[in-house]
């Protein structure tokens, strides 16, 4: 495919603009630019196209990316190393995924953190940015509210966002330039966000984005403009309603039944219990198959259509993402889909992907880069940020009303999959329950998004915000659910549609399968790779050597060959840069660790293998010679 099938779009070219007139000194003031696109619309291109004018110019020398998920570092690594943007762009600029070690970038442009990692060291990441001119991103900027604000939280997740903003701030006022990125530039708790500029206004005024501010410069990218442009999907909305019973009181207490009630009933002193009922109980399970059934009547038709067989692996199927409301559900959610499934079929193609999970990030690897998994179930790991275009159908099993996170939820669907046909022939299909409070935000999602902030409000805790309570027998007001069902299901399309245009070209994604040294892979993937590589060249060098009774049988030889290969360059594995690497796998492959065992004299914890080479031993067979 042509670099052309793949042209920036409007916001994207905007900033290009503005980085370029920076770099040639027309617009020195701009310190700080904000980037508020709506989710899906190509908001992880903005970093790479700053930094390739801005490098190319000498503004910068460094790249710092913030990110608010470690799932989310990887894909930022993948913008970097796109190939067909790589040329596009004329650039060849290379990050790395980094924790807290020394030397996170390298050798290369830069590198890509998280929130977490600059909280547990921010002293590392201010040094890093103080030593060199730096282009700071940080990611969904939403995340980080103004410490000490005018409507502080303490709850512990209120409490973890404002130790992500202290550290924070140090590095946004040592950055040379900055990008802040958002999908919503609002939050659920109505706090302002950190590092935005906003306007002065009185007690009863809602508190706006000061676009004029000094040094800033601001970039919208609506919903309507990127459908306008066919940067996103249509959203077809399944909303199904159903009625729930549940016993209030708790066990400790006198109990009493309530309901059925609807969850699309007027009462709203019932929805919240109808819809913590609802999904715990048969309502989930009916909308969850309603998903499950939509998924796979869509694999089956474009499975037809180009002819494949039952089974056959092919990318641009259509997948399903299930969101749950907690992990305990996530697993019984798992455990419908694979009971619907072949036992060989739910092990290869039903994931879970949750916190507790050892494997989350590699399971969500594989469902955006493979053609299997085609169903993923998660709490929030994937909600905001996930890349995977293959999704087709989101199935909204959440409790969560706000409007922020629900709007990063279904966006999951609304990007243009590459793989799936022509622009017309896709569209996002998000399953949910019919209450009232998803109904507002879907008529909240027809108009768009401002730049206000939410007014400072006191609510009561309900299914609009996030709950702050945990509901258990030994709670006066908890609920015990009984049971629920399905009544009615009803589709409708999210207005605006998109405007009549020819058709979109299909943009290609990254590939799923790269070589071990590909210019296009990611470099921490290539640092794992070479890594592993190492590991079994001097794994076979101690089996080799223990056979042919080269070496000591007693103690650890792999202990003394990895400490023999730590000296050669003076520097551990988890040190080296990718040059690095590459130049000791391709000692070892030129040399034996046997015979550079003298490194290791003078060192205690190897005075056992000195002493036998002080006594040139021999292999036994020899001695028995001798």
């Amino acid at each position: 495919m042509s670099i052309a099938a793949r042209p920036l779009r409007a916001h994207q070219r905007t900033l290009a603009a503005l980085v370029t007139a920076i770099a040639r000194g027309e617009a020195n003031e701009v310190t700080d630019i904000l980037a508020a696109v709506t989710p899906g619309g190509g908001k992880s291109l903005l970093p790479v196209i700053a930094a390739a004018r801005l490098f190319a110019a000498g503004c910068v020398d460094r790249v710092v990316w913030v990110v608010p998920r470690d799932s989310l570092r990887l894909q930022a690594e993948e913008a970097f190393a796109d190939p067909l943007w790589r040329a596009s762009l004329d650039h060849s600029l290379s990050v790395r995924s980094a924790e807290n070690e020394p030397d996170p970038s390298r050798g290369l442009a830069g590198y890509v953190t998280t929130y977490q990692a600059v909280t547990a060291a921010p002293a590392l990441h201010l040094a890093e940015l103080r030593r060199h001119r730096t282009l700071l991103v940080v990611d969904e900027v939403h995340h980080l509210p103004v410490p000490n604000g005018y409507s502080a939280s303490h709850d512990a997740e209120g409490e973890e966002a404002a130790a992500w903003s202290r550290a924070m701030l140090p590095l946004l006022q040592s950055s040379a330039l900055r990008l802040l990125l958002s999908g919503t530039l609002e939050r659920a708790d109505g706090r302002r966000i950190l590092g935005l500029p906003y306007v002065p206004a009185a007690a009863t005024h809602t508190p706006q984005i000061d676009l004029d501010a000094p040094g800033w410069a601001a970039i919208g990218y609506s919903r309507a403009q990127a459908l306008a442009e066919r940067s996103v999907l249509p959203v077809t909305f399944g909303a199904l309603d159903g009625e729930a019973s549940w016993l209030e009181g708790g066990r400790a207490a006198g109990q009493a039944r309530v309901g059925p009630h609807r969850l699309g009933g007027s009462v709203r002193l019932t929805t919240r219990p109808a819809l913590f009922t609802a999904l715990r109980t048969g309502f989930a399970r009916d909308l969850l198959h309603e998903a499950f059934t939509a998924t796979r009547r869509l694999r089956a038709r474009r499975r037809s259509e180009r002819g494949l067989n039952p089974g056959e692996v092919a990318r641009g199927l259509g997948k399903l993402l299930v969101v749950a409301p907690d992990q305990a559900n996530a697993r019984r959610y798992l455990a419908m889909v694979q009971g619907w499934m072949p036992a060989a079929q739910a092990e290869r193609d039903a994931r879970l992907a949750t916190s507790s999970e050892r494997d989350a990030h590699e399971t969500l690897a594989a469902f955006r880069l493979r053609s299997e998994p085609a169903v993923l179930v998660t709490v929030a790991m994937a909600y905001e940020g996930l890349d995977a275009p293959e999704v087709a159908v989101v199935a909204a099993l959440t409790h969560i009303r706000s409007r922020p996170w629900l709007e990063q939820m279904i966006a999951r669907a609304t990007r243009v999959d590459p793989h799936a046909g022509s622009y017309a022939d896709q569209q996002a299909l998000v399953f949910h329950p019919d209450d009232s409070l998803f109904a507002r935000f879907r008529a909240e999602l027809e108009s768009e998004q401002g730049l206000a902030a939410r007014p400072r409000t006191t609510r009561r805790i309900s299914a609009v915000t996030p709950e702050r309570i945990v509901w258990s027998d030994e709670n006066p007001r908890a609920i015990i659910p009984l049971e629920s069902n399905a009544l009615g299901l009803r589709y409708a399309m999210l207005r605006p549609r998109p405007v009549s245009q020819d058709r979109a070209e299909a943009i290609t994604a990254p590939c799923a399968v790269l070589s071990c040294l590909s210019p296009e892979q990611a470099p921490s993937l290539t640092e794992r790779t070479l890594r592993q590589r190492l590991t079994a060249a001097i794994a076979a060098q101690v089996i080799e050597d223990e056979a042919n009774l080269r070496a000591p049988r007693s103690g650890n030889l792999a202990h003394r060959y990895n400490a023999v290969l730590k000296r050669v360059p003076g520097k551990a594995r988890g040190a080296m840069t990718l040059a690095e690497l590459e130049a000791a796998l391709s000692w070892l492959e030129r040399n034996r660790l046997c015979d550079h065992l003298h490194l290791l004299d003078g060192d205690a914890r190897y005075a056992w293998s000195h002493r036998k080479r002080q006594g040139a031993w021999l292999p036994i067979r020899s001695r028995s010679r001798a």
